[in-house]
């Protein structure tokens, strides 16, 4: 998903290359764990996650788990370290150095983030350590890359001064998120779009190296008459409260669907807004879980579904890294034997006994069991096809990631002869419905680029056209 394009390495990882939200994980290490004092302070964890760092840049994955606690060890064996290093390698580039630290402490756990740059992107790597000064968590967060100092230019198809912005708040309480209402100037009411992530910690705009998909999508949509509603996600906004224990609990109830849900309560509470043609937009992950929230959402204007799997997410996750190993004349002889693990975790998520026991260590990138539990049976297109209202399925023909070959097939196929849904495959964009030449890869994603006119035209238009509820 996005990313998938887009990443969380809690205990788990998301691998920024397959973009889904992934736990990543590090196999436990024959050397006995050290015996540790607690600290005052940060004065020893900061060369303690710089050590660690170096383990994982030298390939010493057996000794970076040395100074792990009890959940990482079995959350995150070396194994799998060293595979979401790889995954790492693959989408930033070579590792060349570590370039400075920053600190905090949150809810008992106290955070080194260690900014790394590898030959493609700066990424920050997050250390999390417990009271024993312990390491119980790793998480990659704020990726960046040297375009990140060239201020965001609007596409040809945005008219600044056709709209205006608002700061607004998503929900309330503890997980209460920062958003951004783009509405058109005049009295209204307009047709609203919320704009629903793909999986990680992505910002409003889901800010993707140099690019910004969804500020396109909003700015662009807009400029012809719809407003939009954008919002960091959960996990971007709050990363620092997703302590292991809450990502052992955490489904893509918490991580996507309730904020989504909320936001469309807000457009409802909105001066200028019509609450009959409210429509949710989800891209990747997003898309995936959009007729979820269509089931909960009955009286939505529509669903529009970008890049949207049909495949079992564990399906999706195998063929994004089979793809990528693929990759300059891959996959090399640890890549095959890392893919020989992947299958046998993806077996154990299809295993009838897959239960909330289960470790975390025998599943696909040490995603949690109760994640994995959370989708199973979850079939996307056979829930779209249940619902009444009206459906938008767009499909990038380079996407890597959300397969025009394997997945979009699985929405033709459900809603053929349905009079409610529009279905369109563009054969020269990718996952992030920016045009491109040859097959889509990684590297593409680390330049500037903006969602294609074709696709915010035929968004626009849907949307206006669509009957109010």
């Amino acid at each position: 998903m996005r990313r998938l394009f887009r990443a969380l390495i809690v205990v788990c990882a998301l691998s920024l290359a397959a973009g889904c939200s992934q736990a990543a994980t590090v196999a436990p290490s024959a050397t006995p764990l050290p015996i540790v004092v607690p600290s005052t302070g940060f004065d020893k964890l900061i060369p303690a996650a710089q050590t660690f760092i170096g383990q994982l840049a030298k390939g010493d994955f057996a000794g970076a788990t040395s100074r792990f606690d009890d959940t990482m060890k079995g959350a995150a064996p070396a194994g799998t370290l060293q595979q979401i290093w790889q995954q790492l390698i693959s989408q930033f580039g070579a590792f060349k150095q570590q370039a400075g630290t920053r600190t905090n402490e949150t809810a008992g756990y106290r955070n080194v983030f260690v900014t790394c740059e590898f030959a493609n992107m700066t990424v920050e790597l997050q250390v999390t350590f417990n009271t024993l000064d312990q390491i119980s968590g790793f998480h990659i967060v704020t990726p960046s890359t040297n375009a990140t100092s060239v201020p965001y230019s609007p596409p040809p198809y945005v008219n600044t001064g056709l709209f205006h912005e608002a700061d607004v708040t998503v929900g309330s309480g503890q997980w209460a998120l920062p958003g951004t209402l783009t509405e058109p100037n005049g009295s209204g009411p307009f047709p609203a779009v919320v704009l629903v992530h793909g999986s990680g910690p992505n910002d409003r705009d889901e800010t993707i190296g140099p690019s910004k998909p969804f500020r396109d999508l909003a700015w662009g949509l807009a400029s012809q008459g719809v407003a939009v509603l954008r919002y960091d996600k959960r996990t971007y906004a709050h990363k620092d409260l997703f302590t292991p224990d809450i990502l052992a609990k955490l489904t893509t109830k918490e991580e996507t669907t309730d904020d989504a849900l909320s936001a469309v309560q807000l457009l409802r509470q909105t001066a200028g807004i019509d609450t009959k043609r409210i429509f949710v937009l989800g891209h990747s992950l997003g898309a995936m879980l959009a007729p979820r929230i269509g089931q909960q959402e009955p009286a939505l204007g529509g669903l529009i579904i970008m890049a949207g799997p049909t495949r079992p997410f564990e399906d999706v996750i195998l063929d994004q890294y089979t793809y990528l190993y693929s990759l300059n004349g891959g996959p090399t002889s640890a890549q095959v034997g890392m893919l020989a693990v992947l299958k046998a975790e993806v077996a154990a998520v299809k295993d009838p006994n897959l239960s909330t026991s289960t470790p975390a260590s025998d599943l696909p990138l040490g995603i949690y069991p109760v994640y994995w539990l959370d989708l199973r049976g979850y079939r996307p297109a056979e829930v779209a096809k249940s619902l009444s209202i009206p459906l938008l399925v767009l499909q990038g023909g380079r996407d890597y990631q959300v397969s025009a070959a394997k997945d979009f097939p699985g929405w033709q196929a459900a809603l053929a002869g349905k009079a409610n849904a529009t279905l369109k495959l563009y054969p020269a964009l990718n996952h992030l419905f920016i045009t491109g030449n040859g097959p889509s890869t990684p590297t593409e994603y680390t330049t500037p680029g903006h969602v294609s006119p074709e696709v915010v035209s035929d968004i626009s238009q849907w949307v206006l056209k669509a009957p109010a509820k």
